[in-house]
């Protein structure tokens, strides 16, 4: 990692992935990747996905908790203030012009503009699958474990608006690996 500079670098790679990614948190996850991992080399892909975790689990935007973690681990406060400051301007700048410049009535009415939103729509869910394939892989999912997030995004999916709490996932998540564990060792130890 070069010394030179890393704060602007910080901030620029954040911006960048800030101003050209839509659909929030989840569809940036893959392009934050690709820049910090792949491209700069900041750190390895397996710390990545630990952030990652980590930056789940901490109330707030995952985007800019992400960006937040990733600043700390490479400059301390420093670097997470450049990485967040890179990965909130562009939403704050855009939201700002829309709001200068377009009511609702005329994004509403305007069919350019709804035919652009409806055609961002297809790429923001493959923007959005993309990371979940790659942290599956990551994570090193494989048959015997792969229905511990198939039952809790099930669970997820049926809970429809009640709002029960996400730590009632992450329980049943780790029950769920417990028992994998379990019964694997438990296997061994009968052979």
């Amino acid at each position: 990692m070069k010394n030179k500079n890393i704060y602007w670098q910080l901030f620029a790679t954040f911006f960048k992935i800030g101003a050209f990614t839509f659909g929030g948190g989840w569809a940036m996850i893959s392009i934050i990747e690709r820049e910090i991992v792949d491209k700069h080399h900041w750190i390895e892909r397996e710390e990545f996905i630990d952030l990652l975790a980590i930056s789940q689990a901490i109330p707030g935007i995952l985007a800019v908790n992400i960006a937040s973690s990733i600043g700390d681990r490479l400059r301390g406060m420093k670097g997470s203030i450049a990485a967040s400051l890179g990965t909130i301007l562009p939403s704050f700048l855009i939201i700002l012009a829309i709001a200068i410049f377009l009511t609702p009535e005329t994004i509403k009415n305007n069919r350019t503009l709804s035919a652009i939103f409806m055609g961002i729509r297809p790429c923001v869910v493959a923007l959005i699958i993309a990371p979940v394939l790659t942290s599956a892989k990551s994570a090193k999912l494989t048959l015997k474990t792969v229905w511990i997030p198939i039952i809790v995004a099930l669970m997820i999916s049926l809970d429809m608006g009640t709002a029960s709490s996400p730590i009632l996932y992450i329980v049943f998540g780790a029950v769920g690996g417990y028992m994998c564990w379990w019964f694997s060792r438990r296997k061994q130890n009968n052979l």
